[in-house]
């Protein structure tokens, strides 16, 4: 696996229901490395630290292959890396195939799998669609939230190397399938 692009965000204000809400859901992609933080992205806004960064979601990676089916479903979107809210966009990441645990190395960084992304209300702001929350909970393509094991610089073109398997643990997507459950929504 491999990063095709590192992306941070700076707070945005945007209106919801009649209310400003801030978000770091707008992220762009940059051209120079990013230092993954013990919590998070070092630069990237965090704006909700309730469902967001911390040690087991320091750093949101979304794969590139999972943009083609979106695209599809919305091709008239301004399509760009970042517009899932994930810091690495990685050309084939597979939620049904990375368990919790799986540690890679990456960069001068070591990073390990944690937890799925659950949807809210800011990617339909982002989308300006709010039934893609709806479509992505109903997809396994969810992306990887990593806990840093090993601060570091990581950039585009680096080699997400797994030096340690989560063995017999259960997969993102299949997590992200008990979240579903539990939340009422299958």
């Amino acid at each position: 696996m491999k990063i095709v692009s590192t992306n941070i965000a700076k707070p945005k204000e945007v209106t919801y229901k009649g209310k400003t809400v801030v978000t770091g859901i707008f992220k762009d992609a940059i051209n120079s490395p990013i230092f993954l933080d013990k919590e998070q992205v070092q630069g990237d806004e965090i704006s909700d630290r309730k469902h967001h960064g911390g040690e087991n979601q320091a750093v949101y990676g979304y794969s590139q292959k999972h943009y083609f089916y979106w695209q599809e479903i919305y091709p008239n979107v301004n399509w760009q890396f970042g517009i899932f809210g994930e810091n690495l966009t990685i050309d084939d990441l597979d939620e049904t195939k990375i368990k919790v645990g799986d540690t890679f190395k990456v960069g001068n960084a070591v990073i390990e799998a944690t937890l799925q992304r659950n949807p809210c209300f800011k990617l339909g702001i982002r989308f300006n669609d709010m039934t893609i929350v709806k479509k992505f909970w109903n997809t396994t393509m969810c992306g990887v939230c990593f806990k840093v094991i090993q601060t570091g610089n990581v950039q585009v073109n680096d080699i997400l190397e797994k030096i340690k398997d989560g063995d017999t643990n259960t997969t993102i997507a299949d997590l992200y399938h008990q979240q579903k459950i539990e939340k009422g929504l299958l």
